[in-house]
């Protein structure tokens, strides 16, 4: 027999009288008291935090996705070089639908939570 109050097999399951003190949340049974400053949660990270955590996560994964961008602006170059006018309205288009999503998601940050 161990001397703690959990269980005698070795498992953690069962907690430990500090642990028995920490209420906890009935979904999840994770304690809501204050998290420790190494726990963060993915949600509480902003768009470019989160970009470089996935970066870091999975380097080539990031590597190829800088190429096809940079790939996909060579051609978006060419476009404007050879045919000007309609480049030019296709990024007056871009131009206008980017404000438009990013008044929407200004408007859903700011209201819905």
């Amino acid at each position: 027999m161990t001397d703690d109050v959990g269980r005698s097999d070795g498992r953690s399951d069962v907690p430990t009288d500090e642990e028995a003190d920490v209420p906890t949340d009935e979904a999840t049974e994770t304690p809501r008291g204050p998290r420790a400053a190494s726990e963060v949660d993915f949600a509480d990270l902003s768009l470019p935090q989160r970009v470089f955590v996935a970066a870091v996560q999975n380097p080539t994964r990031g590597v190829v996705i800088v190429a096809l961008f940079a790939f996909a602006f060579s051609f978006y170059i060419a476009f404007w070089m050879v045919f000007p006018r309609i480049a030019a309205v296709f990024s007056v288009l871009v131009v206008v639908l980017g404000v438009a999503l990013g008044v929407v998601y200004y408007l859903f940050d700011r209201y819905v939570d």
